[in-house]
């Protein structure tokens, strides 16, 4: 799910859960009524002829989805649950089933492997199990426990990895050099509104910035471990950068004129790869870059090759 002020866009492929929220003629019908007017739980039953508790149930699953949004106000008799929706348009984008090409190599960077580090507080690493060395404490970056990462966040600077450069072994042709990487802002708490411009290099060349929407800690992530606090961040989103022989992509929009050629692989034994956030940037929001055993992908950085 992608959040865009009151603009929802629901991925029919990760958002499964949201979209079975919504798949439900009475909570269909609560969401339509209260897209013209905020309304308590009463109100609602009683223009949908519906009994309370049903309205009070289907009304905690759309909240739980992050599809509306309640407040709780003095009522005549104690206190009552008004409720709003969340957006103000809802998109569900059809993703096709990925299948990987025959002629493509892939491989998986822990996010902990890093080779280059720099970094200013908030920053920290942690595991699945638990905190790697001490929170806002650059230094623990160097912790030899940072192989075991699923989650590491900082203010600004960068982290880098070295891939190996597969291909030189290659008889054909590289047509697209692709990563996906799930991220999202860095805050203290979280803020679904906190924006940052995030900064890919490759080879020591700028390929392009995208500009997170946010922080999210609206639900636990999917692979979220339960001693992770609610307060800190839980998922990101998926990107997916791409350079070919037409330019450089996140997510197929184009960021810049950056191509393959310009990254002269064949003069290089490995692919580095650096990501991070400028001092300068516009929207300095810090970022949170998620690993396996965190966030809503079970995967580290992937490296995909297309031949």
């Amino acid at each position: 799910m992608e959040k865009n002020g009151r603009f929802f866009v629901l991925n029919s492929r990760d958002d499964k859960d949201l979209i079975e929220a919504i798949g439900s003629s009475v909570r269909l019908s609560i969401i339509n009524l209260i897209a013209r007017e905020t309304l308590n739980i009463n109100e609602i039953a009683q223009k949908l002829g519906l009994p309370q508790s049903t309205v009070a149930t289907n009304v905690a699953v759309l909240e739980r989805a992050g599809l509306i949004e309640t407040e709780v106000t003095s009522a005549k008799k104690g206190n009552q649950k008004r409720c709003r929706t969340a957006f103000d348009e809802l998109l569900i984008q059809v993703i096709p089933e990925e299948r990987i090409p025959e002629d493509s190599i892939e491989v998986e960077m822990p996010i902990g492997l890093f080779t280059n580090v720099q970094v200013t507080a908030p920053c920290g690493l942690c595991s699945p199990s638990g905190i790697i060395g001490y929170l806002d404490v650059p230094d623990s970056f160097l912790h030899p426990d940072r192989m075991s990462a699923g989650l590491l966040w900082f203010g600004t600077g960068f982290v880098e990895y070295q891939f190996p450069n597969n291909s030189l072994y290659s008889a054909k042709d590289l047509k697209v050099l692709e990563l996906s990487m799930e991220l999202s802002s860095e805050t203290p708490g979280t803020n679904p509104h906190w924006l940052s411009d995030i900064t890919l290099w490759i080879n020591g060349i700028e390929i392009g910035t995208w500009t997170s929407p946010g922080d999210f800690g609206d639900r636990r992530g999917k692979f979220t471990p339960e001693w992770w606090k609610l307060e800190g961040s839980q998922y990101g989103l998926l990107k997916r950068w791409s350079v070919t022989d037409g330019g450089s992509f996140v997510d197929g929009v184009q960021l810049s004129s950056v191509t393959l050629t310009d990254l002269c692989l064949k003069d290089h034994h490995s692919i580095r790869v650096r990501v991070g956030v400028k001092e300068d940037a516009a929207h300095p929001g810090g970022i949170n870059i998620f690993g396996r055993g965190f966030g809503n992908y079970n995967q580290a950085i992937v490296m995909r090759l297309y031949f």
